[in-house]
């Protein structure tokens, strides 16, 4: 099945998606986090330690972070739950880039690693991972049930597939704030930092058309996953879908 999400892409080209985002990140990579955390008004922050104090129940000692980006919820990860291994995927280099530099001036070389890969063809054998992340990665993805069947085989029996997403607020006057802000804000912020600005225009088209609450759930068991269940942060501009393999 296509989803309306897999359709969007950060330029009119004939490019793939897969190579469209690869392009869009790694142009914009050494100035992501600042603006990141500009047009998150900082609230980013909060939503990922909440994310990761919801893994903490389930111990994982193996984890497989995929759309790593700048590795900061792999970081984030390490200092909380102490894991023995984490591996950060991505298919920006670029991105990976400045993670590594992140990850080496913090001495975490031992503990988190990152490799060049497309969730939806992994390299790792089955049930290779106590738990898979990803952190506002999902909307990127060129194939979802692709890429969730292939977490599904990468995870052990008991794993837990976590991911955090940007979300379309459901409730007034939230609803209608939000719509203001990506239409009319997020693109001054993004320009006023001297940003590629499609990068940005494609960050709210994004989101309305990624399939979000019980959709998502839904697509979740579908791809075999069980006990799943979601929480919203922020009257509903992020959202916490949290999916377990049997």
């Amino acid at each position: 099945m296509t989803y309306k999400v897999e359709k969007v892409r950060p330029y009119e080209t004939e490019t793939s998606k897969k190579e469209q985002v690869e392009a869009m990140f790694d142009e914009i990579a050494p100035k992501y986090d600042k603006l990141n955390g500009v047009l998150s008004l900082g609230i980013d922050n909060y939503w990922r330690r909440e994310a990761v104090k919801a893994l903490k129940p389930f111990r994982p000692e193996r984890i497989l972070d995929v759309a790593t980006g700048t590795g900061d919820f792999a970081i984030l990860l390490q200092k909380i739950l102490k894991p023995k291994q984490i591996i950060g995927i991505d298919i920006s280099e670029g991105m990976m880039d400045v993670g590594r530099e992140k990850v080496e001036q913090r001495e975490m070389e031992h503990v988190i690693s990152f490799e060049r890969q497309d969730c939806a063809a992994l390299t790792f054998p089955d049930n290779s991972f106590d738990a898979v992340t990803a952190s506002f990665g999902v909307r990127n993805f060129e194939d979802i049930d692709k890429s969730f069947s292939e977490v599904l085989r990468v995870l052990k029996p008991g794993g837990v597939f976590l991911f955090l997403e940007l979300t379309t607020p459901e409730v007034t006057p939230m609803k209608q704030l939000y719509g203001l802000y990506s239409k009319y804000i997020m693109p001054v912020l993004s320009d006023t930092m001297a940003t590629e600005q499609r990068a940005y225009e494609y960050l709210p088209e994004s989101i309305s058309a990624f399939p979000q609450g019980r959709e998502m759930m839904l697509i979740l068991k579908k791809n075999g996953f069980t006990r799943i269940r979601l929480r919203r942060f922020t009257l509903g501009i992020t959202t916490l879908y949290i999916a377990e393999k049997k």
